[in-house]
Order: structure tokens, then sequence, then C-alpha cells
């Protein structure tokens, strides 16, 4: 089934700024609260919120086999799990209903009422219920990173990492969206030259520059899934920034890997963007340095031309952006990723996350944590407005942004913006 949703001639009639993020071409998904405190699935359009629960009441799915209530919900989960043809259904459906030359929805101004609202009438939700995450660790460049400043610079990847894609299982229930506010985090810390842990407030608070994808349901316990069928499993992709306290985790992850320095929270942008509204961004990944197994040997362009930045905020102040990266740096791509996931018959299902890793690219300005930009603390990272950062401070909002460009459609993400708290006092 052809995606006509992607064609870059269609315009719409809804009135859409220059550059936007989400022209008709983009057509992402999330869930949202609307004037009247009613929850409901919606796209957007530049800076309209659509509510699709009302679009289907009002007759618009006609001929789309779609359960009456799939949008009235308060994630997008059973959406996910119809499936890829719906999602593509549903998503032309809504191409041609806001296109420039169908006035159907356009001359019916109740309709229109019912259906169209401005961004300060709704309030963004998280779009899914999480009910895995996992976090990959899967760009060579972060990974060197990491291993030249902790362990041998001459061998900073670990013998495994060249052959499997590595990653963790995390937590969910501290997954929230863009504009949730986070605490600084407390626990235990080995401080240089001591031999006994104390306890208190982290010290090097990081942001990771992540993407996230979400699945729908996939396979059966015991089940596989081939490398040449993962994106059928693929409903789209999120911004992440993957918290994380440096401190407590150089002291807790030996030997079983991040616990309390990454569970407090992570932020995902609010809008799903899918992975059909990203096809004409497809670029080659990186070549593998030695040979893959069979089962994570692929063919085709499977990475993705996605312009990522991340700013910091400090409270009063202007932005500074301190981080330019790109999603197509990533060494281990998503359809590697959820192959090797499964390759054990894990079984994945409608809502799960999956992580990333943080997106480093080649040069110092595209190092995605602020432990690579400053060097463990080495070099501080210069602020417009005066004064640096070695780490996020206290009531610093840092802000992620994401976007691809071609042929003059520009698909994106919109932004994850989270501000750092103090430590929690009731």
């Amino acid at each position: 089934m052809p995606i006509t949703a992607n064609n870059p001639n269609r315009k719409t009639w809804i009135d859409t700024p220059t550059n936007t993020d989400f022209p008709i071409q983009n057509i992402p998904f999330g869930v949202f609260l609307t004037r009247d405190d009613v929850i409901t699935i919606g796209t957007r359009i530049g800076d309209t919120a659509i509510d699709l629960g009302a679009l289907h009441q009002l007759g618009y799915f006609e001929g789309i086999p779609l359960t009456d209530d799939i949008f009235l919900q308060d994630s997008l989960n059973d959406f996910i799990s119809d499936g890829k043809k719906t999602w593509r259904l549903v998503r032309n459906r809504i191409a041609e209903i806001f296109d420039a030359k169908n006035n159907t929805l356009k001359k019916n101004k109740e309709h229109c009422k019912i259906v169209l609202f401005t961004l300060d009438e709704i309030e963004m939700q998280l779009p899914v219920t999480v009910g895995d995450y996992t976090d990959f660790y899967s760009s060579i460049e972060h990974a060197t990173n990491v291993g030249t400043m902790f362990r041998d610079p001459d061998n900073a990847l670990l013998p495994n990492w060249l052959h499997i894609p590595v990653g963790y299982h995390g937590r969910s229930s501290s997954i929230i969206p863009s504009g949730i506010p986070v605490h600084r985090p407390q626990g235990q810390k080995l401080i240089n030259g001591t031999e006994k842990p104390i306890f208190g407030p982290s010290r090097l608070v990081d942001f990771e520059l992540e993407m996230a994808f979400i699945t729908t349901d996939a396979n059966l316990l015991g089940e596989p899934i081939p490398i040449e069928e993962a994106e059928d499993y693929i409903f789209g992709l999120v911004l992440f920034n993957d918290w994380s306290a440096r401190d407590i985790q150089k002291w807790e992850y030996v030997p079983l890997g991040p616990f309390l320095a990454k569970n407090f929270a992570s932020s995902i942008s609010p809008w799903i963007v899918t992975l059909d509204a990203l096809e004409p961004y497809r670029v080659a990944g990186p070549k593998p340095i030695k040979e893959q197994l069979p089962y994570l040997q692929y063919e085709g362009d499977k990475s993705f031309d996605i312009h990522l930045e991340v700013a910091i905020q400090p409270e009063k102040a202007k932005e500074t952006v301190v981080c330019r990266s790109n999603f197509k740096h990533m060494y281990w791509n998503m359809s590697q990723q959820l192959a090797h996931h499964t390759i054990n018959g894990c079984p994945v299902n409608s809502g799960d996350m999956m992580g990333s890793g943080t997106i480093s690219g080649p040069t110092p300005d595209s190092f995605g944590s602020m432990l690579e930009l400053s060097w463990r603390g080495e070099k501080p990272v210069q602020l417009d407005e005066g004064g640096s950062r070695k780490f996020i401070e206290d009531n610093d909002t840092v802000i992620m942004r994401g976007h691809c460009e071609k042929d003059g459609v520009r698909i994106g993400f919109g932004e994850v913006s989270t501000k750092l708290l103090p430590i929690f006092k009731k």
C-alpha cells in the first residue's frame, strides 16, 4: 500500500507557519487533554492540534476498519496494536482530509470547531503506556569516548561491542513527557580518594541525547523477529533525554550495570513521528568494522538523517546550544536492535520503548552528553550569556530538538524540554 501522505507537493488548508516541524507531510500521533478536559488521541499540523476521536465520531474515517473508541483512549497502545496497514490508512486519510483541495471539513465550520484546537487549548500527555523499556548503547563515538575516559584508550571498546547491540532493561515508571520537571536525584557516591561511600545529592547530573522507537505487538514467546521484518513492528520515534547521575552510576554499575543513576527519570517528546513519515530521509549507516553474525546482517538503508541539537537554558537566561549531532551516526540501527532483542524469543508488545543510547558524532561539538562535552568536567562548556557548565545545575532547563529536511520538506519532532529542580523535600 503506497504512502500517499508523504507527497512533498501536498499543501494544506490549515494555516501553517513557515519551516514548521509539523507540515501536512508529517502527521504525528499523540495524546492530549482538550479545553473541555477530555482526553483524546490526536495529530498536529503546524500549530493546530486535531482531535482524531472527534474526527472519527463525525464519520471522516469511514471505510477504514477501526473500533468506535480507538481514538477515545488515554494512550495509543490499542491503535498501535492494529498494525502498519491501519496506521498507513489512517495517516493517508488525514492527509486527504486536510489537503488544500479538499473542502469537506474545511467548509464545515461546526465540525471544525469540534475537531481543531490551538496549542494553548491542549495539554500534551504521555503518548503510550510504556510496558517495557530497553536502553541500548549503540553509538561507537559515545562508547569510544567513555571507554577512553574510564578504561584503556587503546582498547576503549569492550570485546563484545562490535558484535552485539549492547543494551539493558530499564524501567517504565519514570518515563515522562516534555514539560514535566525532574528533581536532582540522591544516592550513594564514592568520592575520589576515599574507601567508603557517602549519601547525598548527585553532583554530576547529565543529559543523554537519545531517540527512542516504539513498537507494536511483534512476536510470541520464543519467536525471534527476523531483521528483514523488524521495521514492520516499529510504529515511530520520539526524542529521548535519558537523564543520568554520573557519580551514582560510577559507584553502582559494577557488576550489573545502571540502576539508581538512570531510573529517576527519562523525558520524551510527546508527538510520535511515524516510521512512514521518515521514509524519505533514509541513509546508509556506518559500515561494520567487523563482520556481523547473519541474524544482524541487513540490506538497504536502515539509518535516518535526523538532525539533533541540545540546548541548556539557565533560569531567567537565554539558551545555549551545546550539541549538534545526527541519528545517522548510530553504529547499530533500529532493525538490528529489535532483531537482537528478540533473537532469544523475548516478546515485544505494543507501547514498548527502546532507547538508542547516547547519540554522539565524530566531532567534539556533536557529543551527546555533558560527560563528553566537558570531558568529565575538565573542559567546562561556555554559555552564551556568561558562565559555564561541567554538568547540569539546579533550575537549568535541557531542551532537545530534532528534524529531517530534504527537497524542501522538513519533518520534525518538536522538542523535549525538562527543568532540573533541586532535591525533593517534603
